[in-house]
């Protein structure tokens, strides 16, 4: 949250908020309605704030961590899902297109899902073992997005 993120950077700079409200040009009372969150920063003052602390205004609004020295962690979410939910989603889609193909491949050429079966040594016929490691791969996708570290 901005209201927040502005505290916190604020603390680690070892400024009062009147010393910020100086360095950034409007009055003490604005910074205290910000760290509030009764108000919220114009772009302008975003900006002076992102200069001010040394870091991005998308890092300063979005969710982004923000190290003890001002210098940003690049790439690193607050939260520590990115990571995650992008391979999720590689996931889910691998799955999805696989599944898709198969359904392609079934219709536009039949005798290839019998041999399929055919090359298969488990008692669950081939294309079974196919669709349940698509969707296990789909599912797999869906708990690294939805998981919450």
């Amino acid at each position: 949250m901005l209201s927040e993120k502005i505290y916190t950077l604020r603390k680690k700079r070892g400024l009062s908020q009147e010393q910020l409200a100086e360095k950034i040009g409007v009055s003490r009372q604005a910074i205290s309605k910000w760290e509030g969150g009764l108000s919220t920063p114009e772009l302008d003052k975003l900006k002076a704030l992102s200069e001010c602390f040394q870091i991005t205004i998308d890092e300063l609004t979005g969710n982004q961590a923000v190290s003890g020295s001002g210098d940003t962690a690049k790439g690193t979410p607050a939260s520590g899902r990115g990571e995650g939910s992008r391979v999720g989603v590689v996931f889910c889609l691998i799955g999805a297109v696989c599944l898709v193909l198969y359904g392609f491949l079934t219709v536009i050429r039949p005798s290839s899902v019998d041999q399929i079966n055919e090359s298969s040594m488990i008692t669950l016929n081939g294309t079974g073992i196919l669709i349940t490691v698509f969707v296990l791969f789909m599912l797999l996708g869906l708990i690294l997005i939805l998981k919450k570290k």
